[in-house]
Order: C-alpha cells, then sequence, then structure tokens
C-alpha cells in the first residue's frame, strides 16, 4: 500500500473501515472499501464512511504530491454529495486532481458502487505544508 508512515502501532482510521489502495499517484488516486463493516443502522452504507472514503482517497494523493515538494499534507475542507444508497459488495473512489499548488490541493472525488453506478461525490482541498527551505512546515 502506498501511504505516509503508519504512526506507533496503532491501526489507521482508514484500515479499520477496510479501505484498500489500488493505484496511487499525485495526480489520481483508486481506492476501494467494503460496505459490510460500514454500515449505518438501518442497513446503508453510512455516510461517513463515504465522507472518509473520499478524504482518505484524496488525501493520498496530496500527500504524494506535497512530499515531491518535500513536505506533507492534511485535510482543510470536504464537501460531499450522497446520490445514492448502497446495501452490499464494495464501493470504488476516483480522486482526480483539479490543482496541485505549493499551498493548496484540491481534488474531485466519484465514488460508485459494484455495478459503476453513481454513489457519492466530494470535493476535498488538502493544505500542502512546504517550508521556504523545501522541508516540512
Amino acid at each position: 500500500m502506498v501511504s505516509p508512515a503508519q504512526v506507533g502501532a496503532e491501526p489507521l482510521l482508514r484500515d479499520r473501515l477496510g479501505i484498500e489502495v489500488l493505484s496511487a499517484s499525485p495526480d489520481r488516486v483508486t481506492t476501494r472499501m467494503p460496505v459490510e463493516g460500514n454500515r449505518q443502522p438501518a442497513g446503508l452504507l453510512a455516510g461517513g464512511a463515504s465522507c472518509m472514503l473520499a478524504e482518505s482517497t484524496a488525501s493520498l494523493g496530496a500527500s504524494l504530491h506535497a512530499a515531491d515538494l518535500g513536505g506533507t499534507a492534511v485535510g482543510l475542507e470536504l464537501n460531499a454529495t450522497h446520490h445514492r444508497a448502497v446495501r452490499d459488495g464494495h464501493v470504488t473512489a476516483v480522486a482526480v486532481a483539479l490543482r496541485r499548488g505549493r499551498r493548496v490541493a484540491s481534488y474531485e472525488v466519484v465514488i460508485t458502487d459494484d455495478t459503476g453506478t453513481l454513489v457519492c461525490t466530494a470535493r476535498v482541498t488538502c493544505l500542502v505544508t512546504v517550508a521556504p527551505n523545501g522541508g516540512t512546515a
């Protein structure tokens, strides 16, 4: 899996949700997450799980971009629209860079179900922290 180093032995939230990275570059990241274990009480995929999938996917792209600059990236804003409920299977997220700057990186994330039907769209903005000397701020 392509990702920044995990701190200590504590599992990250994306690991607890079962998010797996299928491909990753600063311009495009594809991930997948099971619906099972990420449902709300009515049996549907939890909206918060979709948001976490979107932010994790975009943040990975932003982190790869920031690493190329000698820095790191952290989430700054998330906006999500849930279009359709999902009860089973997996959802796949594709984050595409809208802009990769020295201070801000923005991504559009499209989440679909196993049939390719649109489930959620999101826009994620990350703060890129790079010190003037090229190291992290």
